[in-house]
This record gives structure tokens, C-alpha cells and sequence, in this order.
């Protein structure tokens, strides 16, 4: 019985370590996909500054204006793995200001959040990743533009976050690297609970959707 009792004991002790171990390889796997994302975020941003130089000075003093506050909210929330669905959106609205310097009336934008989720947790970057992607993809190509729609709500006891943008989805469009770390980091974060897809709309359109479990 002693011996059996010694046994149990390591394998339980065994287990928790694995258990452990496993965690701090989540951990780090997910700080190597942010790392990832953050630059990829501010260089597309410094090629829209660099547009601007010339063709409007004050635009792009104001436009340097919002890519420091852009990473000031970036280093500011690094070691945190989550933040809620205002804070983002707070980061979206200064990166749409920045893009519809660039693309002017070329870019609409409407924005459609349930209240009762601006304090639900996301991933940060999450929305914007899926806007940036939108205006790429879909705004860039088009030589009138189009509309971008954002609207975050409640369904059966997850959050939905979707983007929609004009144009179709392109060959291997979920190898790019932001929605492919994107895609990565939903399931390492939400342990294979949440989801993401694109899906191509009957009127031309693309949807990106982000599905995550209600905290």
C-alpha cells in the first residue's frame, strides 16, 4: 500500500508539471505572436505616413500624433493578454482616423457596439487586425472605395465580432500573417473555444467573424 501510495503521489506530481510546463509554453507562444503583430501593425502604419509627407504636412503631423498614441496604448498593454472591447475600439477609431487620411472619401465607416459588451475581454489588436485586412483587401483595390462595417454583438452566450468590406476573398488568404497570428492566438487564448473565418457574401462582399465565449 506504501508503495502504491509513493506512486500515485509521483504520478500526480508528474501530471501538475506537465500541466505546468505546458502553460508556460502557451505563454510564451503567445508572447512570440504578439511580438509578431505589433510590428507588422506599425510598419503598414509608418507607409501611410510616408504618403502623407508631401501631399499634407498638418495631416501627417496628426497623423504622427496618432501613431504615438497608437503605440503608446501597444507598450502600454503588452504583458496583458487581454483587454476589453472599449479599450479597442478606442485603438480603432485613432487607426480608422489615420487610414481615411489616406484614402479619404475613399473609406466609410460605420460602428455598430452593443454596449453591454465594451467591458468584455478580446484580444488586443484582434478587431484591428481584421479592419486592417478590410481596407487591404477590399478598400485598397477598389478605385471608388467602399464601406467598412464593424459591429460587435451578443449571440447564443458568445460575443461576435464581424467586419465587412467589399471585394471577394483572395487565393490563400488566411496564410497572411496577420490573420493567420491572429486565428493562432484566438486558440491558444480561448483554449480552442473561440473562432474565426471569412466568409464570401452574396452581394460582393467579405465577412470577417470572430466568435469568443462571454466571460
Amino acid at each position: 500500500a506504501y508503495y502504491l501510495y509513493q506512486y500515485a503521489q509521483r504520478e500526480i506530481r508528474a501530471t501538475k508539471e506537465s500541466a505546468r510546463l505546458a502553460m508556460i509554453a502557451k505563454d510564451a507562444e503567445l508572447d512570440n505572436l504578439a511580438a509578431q503583430l505589433n510590428p507588422h501593425f506599425f510598419f503598414n502604419s509608418l507607409n501611410n505616413i510616408k504618403a502623407l509627407v508631401l501631399e499634407d504636412p498638418q495631416a501627417a503631423r496628426r497623423a504622427i500624433d496618432l501613431l504615438s498614441d497608437l503605440l503608446r496604448m501597444s507598450l502600454y498593454r503588452r504583458d496583458t493578454a487581454l483587454i476589453t472591447v472599449n479599450d479597442e475600439m478606442e485603438l480603432i477609431r485613432d487607426y480608422l482616423e489615420l487610414e481615411k487620411m489616406r484614402f479619404e472619401q475613399r473609406l466609410q465607416t460605420t460602428i455598430d457596439v452593443d454596449v453591454q459588451l465594451l467591458t468584455q475581454p478580446i484580444l488586443p489588436l484582434s478587431i484591428q487586425t481584421l479592419v486592417e485586412n478590410a481596407i487591404k483587401h477590399g478598400i485598397a483595390q477598389r478605385k471608388d472605395g467602399g464601406l467598412i462595417s464593424i459591429k460587435v454583438q451578443q449571440e447564443n452566450g458568445y460575443m461576435q465580432t464581424r467586419v465587412l468590406n467589399p471585394g471577394k476573398i483572395k487565393t490563400g488568404a488566411m496564410q497572411g500573417l496577420g490573420l493567420k497570428n491572429l486565428s493562432e492566438r484566438l486558440r491558444l487564448q480561448f483554449n480552442g473555444k473561440a473562432s474565426f473565418e471569412l466568409t464570401e457574401q452574396s452581394d460582393h462582399h467579405v465577412a470577417a467573424t470572430i466568435k469568443t465565449p462571454m466571460s
